[in-house]
């Protein structure tokens, strides 16, 4: 079809949507590349998103020679439980080393592999670099410098929410541990990337006694499973006016983890472009983080549903950060005190100066904590991408920006051995973050 779209002067057209079909049809990614680049391109991303999703690390304070396997744990949801809810130094320090050791180093040289063989099709589709191909989506040569003057802006508040933080991480786990003047070590922070804080939240509260939105131990009272989560959030959406979720999604949607396999639990939504199969891939658990991600992942279907009369090619956001924009947007709608006691899961509102600040600290520990590195990750990537540093230097750029942004450190030492990168979901995915 690229061949074809091709054999017409497409930048020349008048009309404006079919010169964007065209230029969409044109754009071939991967494909570009010979047959055996092909194979080995996918062949790469297969091998590393298995590192990903089979690896099991040591249990804390367990042996794990041959033949031990029962003492190795999953990322989701018991590694992810750990760093959520333990408070001991040195758990939390024995799982983020092994995830980032046994996942990353194994993958390391087809990593570099990869940007290789990814950045030759970007060129064979007309640009520089992977980077560029990614930012070209956005429609604006000005983008890489509209993010960084967006997190320029944000940062006086990220810096005090990462001081405050720092603050009460010394005094729980000590000044010899946490460094009052330095960055914060990247295991102490929630989750194994130190992406959100929110799980903290117990220990950073800042009116104890005062209202603190989180409804999972009424979840767990009133009995809610997996289904029951995917059921208020489709009457949510029905609701107010949107969709409800069509019969193919509710017989072929992973909600919960499979006991019969191994696979990669970070949810997300899938349109199989047959305008009624859309479906949810998720490992559910019992918390009020998992009711509105459902919520969010919910919102790429209604978007799906909407637009899937539309051609293929205008099936997906406006931009790439479109759909995310959407399911943010609902989900910060569906944390409000207001929308969760109407539906049963907060006895009453408190309508008072403490319990609005202990309610906005905790969206700041989730959503501004995480500005910074969800904009680090690309980042990193496309100056990779673009030759800005080598391939040698993986790991070192990897922590200068991660210290930069962020204000935090590895747990331990790291060398050019390490692929700590990898350790993150998107990077063997090659799923940009940006959005």
């Amino acid at each position: 079809m690229a061949a074809e779209a091709n054999a017409f002067e497409w930048n020349t057209f008048e009309d404006e949507l079919m010169k964007r079909e065209f230029k969409m049809i044109a754009d071939i990614g991967y494909a570009s590349l010979d047959e055996a680049g092909v194979i080995e391109i996918n062949t790469l991303l297969s091998q590393m998103g298995t590192i990903y999703s089979t690896t099991k690390v040591c249990k804390f304070g367990l042996s794990c020679e041959a033949g031990a396997d029962n003492n190795r744990v999953a990322f989701d949801p018991d590694i992810t439980n750990v760093l959520a809810k333990s408070r001991n130094y040195y758990e939390l320090l024995h799982y983020w080393r092994s995830w980032h050791d046994d996942v990353g180093i194994p993958m390391r040289e087809d990593y570099i592999k990869f940007v290789e063989l990814s950045n030759a099709a970007a060129v064979l589709n007309g640009y520089n670099n992977t980077g560029e191909y990614w930012r070209s989506a956005y429609e604006t040569e000005s983008f890489r410098d509209d993010i960084e003057s967006l997190m320029q802006q944000v940062k006086p508040l990220y810096d005090e929410l990462h001081a405050y933080t720092r603050d009460r991480l010394a005094k729980w786990y000590g000044t010899d541990k946490v460094d009052l003047k330095g960055p914060i070590p990247a295991h102490l922070l929630g989750n194994m990337w130190a992406q959100q804080w929110d799980n903290l939240y117990d220990m950073l509260e800042p009116y104890p006694g005062a209202q603190a939105v989180d409804v999972t131990d009424a979840m767990v009272e009133q009995e809610y499973d997996a289904l029951k989560i995917f059921q208020v959030s489709e009457e949510f959406f029905t609701s107010i006016g949107f969709h409800a979720m069509p019969e193919e999604f509710w017989n072929h949607s992973m909600i919960v983890k499979p006991t019969d396999r191994e696979v990669v639990c970070y949810a997300s939504a899938w349109d199989f472009y047959n305008k009624k199969d859309f479906r949810i891939k998720q490992c559910t658990d019992i918390t009020m983080s998992w009711l509105s991600t459902t919520h969010h992942e919910m919102g790429h279907v209604e978007y799906f549903l909407y637009y899937k009369d539309q051609p293929v090619k205008f099936r997906n956001g406006a931009n790439p950060g479109f759909h995310e924009a959407i399911g943010d947007t609902i989900g910060l709608s569906v944390e409000t005190p207001a929308h969760l006691n109407k539906i049963g899961l907060l006895d009453k509102v408190e309508d008072n100066e403490e319990a609005d600040i202990n309610f906005l600290m905790k969206k700041a520990l989730d959503k501004i904590a995480f500005l910074p590195f969800g904009y680090m990750i690309d980042q990193w990537r496309w100056d990779l991408f673009d030759g800005t540093f080598s391939s040698d230097e993986m790991n070192e750029k990897w922590w200068d920006v991660r210290c930069k942004y962020q204000g935090i450190q590895p747990a331990v030492e790291r060398t050019e051995e390490n692929f700590d990168p990898g350790a993150k979901f998107h990077i063997p995915n090659n799923t940009p973050y940006i959005r």
